[in-house]
């Protein structure tokens, strides 16, 4: 099965391109990606449940992640949606730990290469790729 990626920019962040560049090279990677746009943490969980998604990637650089990122996953739980949460952007190192304590599975910093992030999405999705 191919992995879906629900993709999202969060809140009102206006700075699309890189989730643009991620989203075109993860389907050269071989993966079905859905590219939302700037959407809020609900939006994004209801997308990912109507798209059947593995994963929800979230991207930012408005600074508003530890606050929409860890919002994505509660609401995700509560509707009982078991995608893989993950996470983009310039983040600060510190905050790092308090977002993987909040349930986002990696953050990806601006310099990651996308053989790695689509190394970490086959390697935690269940399911897979063929």
């Amino acid at each position: 099965m191919q992995v879906k990626v629900v993709m999202a920019k969060l809140g009102l962040d206006i700075h699309w391109r890189g989730a643009l560049v991620v989203s075109r090279m993860l389907r050269d990677e071989g993966m079905e990606v859905v590219y939302l746009g700037n959407q809020f943490p609900e939006q994004i969980v209801d997308a990912a449940i109507q798209e059947g998604a593995d994963v929800i990637g979230l991207s930012t650089l408005g600074g508003n992640h530890l606050t929409l990122g860890p919002k994505v996953v509660q609401i995700a739980k509560e509707k009982g949606v078991e995608s893989l949460v993950i996470m983009g952007g310039v983040i600060p190192e510190d905050d790092i730990p308090l977002l993987k304590e909040a349930g986002i599975a990696e953050v990806f910093g601006p310099e990651t290469r996308i053989e790695s992030i689509a190394d970490f999405i086959r390697s935690n999705v269940k399911h897979g790729v063929s």
